[in-house]
């Protein structure tokens, strides 16, 4: 796909913005590098030419500069090859909870999808810096669940033993790919 036609692509997530659950920025992986969102600009107000040209050197041309968490989106794309578009959001529940520092515990199966029996509260890192790259997780779907549940009460927390059992099973979640029955586009 023309580099323009991604550019036009990026600029069509303010469906997300919209609906609330995004104030952030995207990438995608280009040949070259990758497509990232401009700093300070709000999403509604982009406009192809807008979009940076980033190389995974951290170069970048334009004449805006990317997004300042751009190390989210090369770190991603550079470390999975698998990975064609990284969209961050500044997620309501997660960012609550870390305000109040509270880790999440098991109080549903998914939480196990970590690898952790809890998705502890980790100290305040500055946006935009690689240590906050590091530190990126995607928690927003327990942190949404254990937020909504405290509304109401204590959640009640799965034992420890069915906490390492879907953690165990996590390690082998999804498909294996077959290479005789790849689907035809590949």
């Amino acid at each position: 796909m023309e580099h323009e036609q991604l550019k036009g692509e990026m600029i069509a997530c303010n469906f997300m913005n919209d609906k609330g659950i995004n104030q952030g920025t995207s990438g995608v992986r280009v040949d070259s590098g990758l497509l990232n969102t401009p700093s300070g600009i709000p999403h509604a107000e982009v406009v192809p030419e807008d979009i940076a040209m980033m190389h995974i050197d951290a170069t970048h041309h334009g004449h805006r500069k990317p997004s300042t968490e751009w190390r989210f989106h090369r770190d991603i794309i550079e470390k999975k090859p698998e990975v064609g578009t990284v969209i961050h959001l500044h997620s309501r529940f997660s960012t609550s909870l870390s305000m109040l520092r509270c880790e999440i515990p098991a109080m549903h199966y998914m939480i196990a999808a970590t690898g952790s029996p809890t998705i502890p509260c980790v100290p305040y890192v500055t946006w935009g810096t690689p240590e906050l790259a590091a530190l990126a997780v995607e928690v927003e779907t327990p942190a949404a669940q254990y937020w909504l549940a405290l509304q109401a009460g204590v959640p009640l927390v799965l034992p420890g033993e069915e906490t390492a059992r879907g953690i165990e099973r996590f390690k082998s979640y999804g498909q294996e790919q077959d290479p005789d029955h790849l689907p035809s586009c590949c």
